[in-house]
């Protein structure tokens, strides 16, 4: 079934987003009263977090449960298109969040999938969930019980057609509500089960290892129809221009997905949300404007980003923490290492599927070199194959033979003694690479080997690894490559290159919803490498302050990342540190996790830091952090203005116009305040660059859009190499200091300057200054570190 739509002009792409996390206690209406100011920051668009029905009092909603309807708590459909009228009226469009990949598992608010629990596999929905019937005895295992079903029990309430358990619901099987409660249990299409069986008995699909989150089967047309009705509606309507596709890699095809979804809504501006290996291309195959935009935000960071540094820093932490070589050493390693930790415990159960079909494609395959192969050797052959995978997955536009590789399946093999056993790792690279039968089956196979390694990528690396591996946690970001942190000019200058050849719309971001720190506590982080013996320092007196209060750090891998968050955030603020630390903790899982939880640890890590970075010795790095001050404004400068004008669609993040400090969620999620509270300092200045960029983007799209063109500008003279500028199409130059603490201990700009273009420049930032020539850097950047000039019309008068 494919979608018939008309074929509108396509609303112009934007030129600036601004993302707005929506949630019950910022709704439509708060929105909507904040669009006379956020169409005074020069933005063309307003980005709104998912707008469907959600799980009543969802902070973020992405745990959609129905798609035909706007969420009431934010204010419903009435309260979006409200708030899409004040948005034209002030000149502002629409994008739009959407989730195709996941819906909530909350049968009560689910009606869909209330009814695939009622009728099973014969409900006209059972073909909108990605469900094993043929697993667990072709029952949903639904993992909501608190302890084992034998201790349970009491807390079962049959109450006419519906089960309770505490405050979830589940249908009833027609006829089955008069049995014996045994018989009853027996009875329906799902089993309730200990939340504990989720890691290996576990048969629908979900969003990473997240069990309350369900697998939505979007490859199908009448799902793809029924799921994305709401969305092709407002954006006919106009009601919205755009969308933003979150986590395109879950989906069985993306490929095909994004070229339905291209045709349904007329090429609309859309991004999606991947992430991107270091020089992994996004493929080239998509209908979309390009990324969210994580590559943009690591080769931005890596600009401020002291390679030295961040080299004599990596040697501190292993002197520091004494981490092993495979637990926070070494980043390849943590990395195997952690991808084997999720791959045998969180993720077994999607093991388990994987190793359940590969076994019956074996055993009713015509070939004979298919037959009698072992279920243990199919498993351990799909372990080891996952675990090398260097990117998200494979897709079907893309040659799968350069991501599951020969390199990959010769050190798969090693993990089997026998050769003739060594030899699944071939069959099952020919299963993944469609080069062993065809058909059904070996498509439905190959889609969920890369879902599967879609989900052991971001677990092992996003949700483990980043927090193992933390010797500058400015580089531990979605989408970063912490081994290597520091991005050249050079390297920046040809990434950019690319973008404005291959992507020009894509968007760009330097905080999101999901990163782990905002973009000005990484820029505080990152002086440090420019400070590496002076960090180092700190933490010898810190450690010894906080060990005289008779309190020590539980670790010292925590007490590093500790110390770092706080310099990061500031005066550390207890509730919003303990917060975040403990979440480092657990998603680590080296001394306690979600699942197995150690009180003790986390108390003892609870206490350190009320002893430590909240307590006496927090004032050593406050003053610390003081004495930085300059470094972290030129870094948070420099990176607000790149971002701004390099090639691409800026996406800021609600509130981080001015100076934002936040660290990982839900504290990043909080609502923003509109307008912003007078702001003075640094804030200021980021709220006066930040508006002057997004006018400019905003009074000439074409010197930054699709056909505009990108040059690098080289500096002259000793400190050259800390100058980073830039020319947009010949019109506009962004020029920003870089390692500003390295520039100053090597004398300072001296006699470098910058050769301009001909033509009379004037300073956006300071108005009524003009440059020609070559212009003396000192002088460029004598109020600010930073400096974006536009080129005057010629005739036009001295100051104009």
């Amino acid at each position: 079934m494919t979608l018939e739509r008309p074929d509108p002009v396509a609303p112009a792409a934007p030129t600036a987003t601004y993302r707005l996390q929506l949630q019950p206690e910022f709704p439509f209406g708060a929105a909507e009263a904040a669009v006379p100011y956020l169409a005074s920051l020069g933005v063309s668009h307003l980005h709104l977090s998912p707008v469907l029905e959600a799980v009543p009092g969802s902070g973020h909603g992405y745990d959609v449960v129905d798609h035909a309807r706007v969420r009431a708590e934010l204010g419903g459909e009435a309260g979006l298109r409200s708030l899409s009228r004040a948005a034209r009226e002030h000149g502002l469009g629409l994008v739009m969040d959407i989730v195709p990949n996941h819906m909530a598992m909350a049968p009560r608010h689910n009606r869909a999938l209330w009814e695939v629990l009622r009728e099973g596999p014969g409900s006209p929905y059972a073909h909108w969930f990605d469900i094993d019937w043929q697993a667990q005895d072709g029952r949903v295992l639904l993992p909501v019980l608190g302890g084992p079903l034998g201790e349970e029990t009491d807390a079962l309430v049959v109450d006419g057609d519906v089960l309770r358990y505490h405050d979830h619901e589940f249908p009833l099987r027609a006829g089955t509500e008069d049995l014996p409660l045994p018989g009853l249990l027996d009875a329906q299409w799902y089993r309730l089960a200990w939340w504990r069986l989720a890691r290996t008995e576990l048969n629908y699909r979900r969003f990473f290892s997240i069990s309350e989150l369900i697998g939505v089967r979007v490859e199908d047309p009448e799902v793809f129809a029924a799921t994305h009705a709401k969305i092709l509606e407002l954006l006919d309507d106009g009601v919205v221009d755009g969308l933003r596709i979150d986590h395109p890699d879950g989906l069985a095809d993306p490929d095909a997905y994004l070229r339905r979804l291209h045709e349904a809504t007329g090429g609309r501006w859309t991004v999606v949300e991947k992430i991107l290996a270091d020089g992994e291309p996004l493929p080239a195959a998509w209908p979309v404007a390009g990324t969210t935009g994580y590559d943009a935000l690591r080769h931005v960071d890596g600009l401020f980003t002291d390679p030295a540094g961040a080299g004599e820093l990596l040697g501190q932490y292993r002197r520091f923490a004494a981490p092993q070589a495979d637990r926070g050493g070494v980043w390849e390693a943590t990395v195997r290492r952690a991808a084997y930790k999720v791959v045998h415990h969180e993720l077994a159960a999607e093991v388990e599927r994987l190793t359940r079909e590969a076994d019956r494609l074996c055993r009713t395959s015509d070939d004979p070199a298919l037959r009698d192969r072992a279920p243990w050797a199919l498993r351990t052959a799909l372990r080891e194959l996952l675990v090398r995978m260097e990117v998200y997955r494979p897709y079907a536009s893309q040659d799968a033979a350069s991501v599951v590789t020969e390199a990959a399946a010769d050190e798969a093999r090693q993990a089997f003694k026998v050769p003739e056993e060594a030899h699944t790792v071939d069959l099952v690279r020919d299963l993944v690479l469609g080069r062993a039968g065809d058909g059904p089956g070996h498509e439905a196979f190959r889609a969920r080997f890369a879902q599967t390694s879609s989900a052991l990528r971001a677990k092992s690396v996003e949700d483990t690894a980043f927090y193992r591996y933390v010797p500058l946690l400015s580089a531990t970001e979605v989408g970063g490559e912490p081994g290597s942190p520091a991005v050249s000019p050079e390297v920046f200058h040809a990434y950019c290159a690319r973008v404005q050849r291959d992507w020009p719309l894509s968007g760009t971001v330097l905080s999101t919803h999901d990163t782990k720190r905002s973009a000005d506590v990484r820029a505080a982080v990152s002086v440090l490498t420019q400070a590496p013996s002076r960090w180092a320092d700190l933490l010898a007196e810190v450690t010894a302050r906080t060990a005289a209060e008779g309190v020590g750090a539980p670790d010292p891998q925590v007490a590093w990342a500790s110390w770092q968050t706080a310099v990061g955030l500031g005066p550390a603020d207890g509730e919003r540190l303990g917060g975040a630390l403990l979440k480092h903790v657990r998603e680590a899982g080296l001394a306690t996790a979600w699942t197995e939880q150690d009180p003790a640890y986390e108390d003892a890590v609870a206490a350190f830091l009320e002893a430590g970075p909240c307590g006496a010795p927090g004032r050593l790095v406050a003053e610390f952090r003081s004495s930085l001050e300059p470094y972290v404004r030129s870094n948070v400068l420099g990176a607000a203005l790149v971002h701004l004008t390099m090639p691409g669609v800026p996406d800021l993040y609600q509130g981080t116009e001015s100076e934002y400090r936040a660290l990982v969620d839900p504290d990043n999620r909080r609502p923003a305040p509109f307008p912003p509270k007078d702001p003075g300092g640094l804030s200021a200045e980021k709220a006066a660059l930040t508006t002057a960029a997004l006018r400019l983007r905003r009074r000439r799209p074409a010197v930054f859009g699709e056909a505009a063109a990108y040059a690098p500008l080289p500096a002259l003279g000793p400190g050259a190499a800390h100058c980073l500028a830039f020319t947009r199409s010949g019109e506009v130059i962004t020029a920003v200091t870089r390692l500003s603490l390295r520039l100053e201990e090597e004398g300072g700009w001296r006699d470098t300057v910058l050769p301009l273009p001909a033509g009379r420049w004037a300073d956006l930032l300071t108005p009524g200054r003009e440059f020609t020539g070559h212009a003396r850097v000192d002088t460029l950047f004598g109020r600010l570190p930073v400096v974006l000039l536009e080129r005057v019309p010629e005739g036009a008068a001295a100051g104009t």
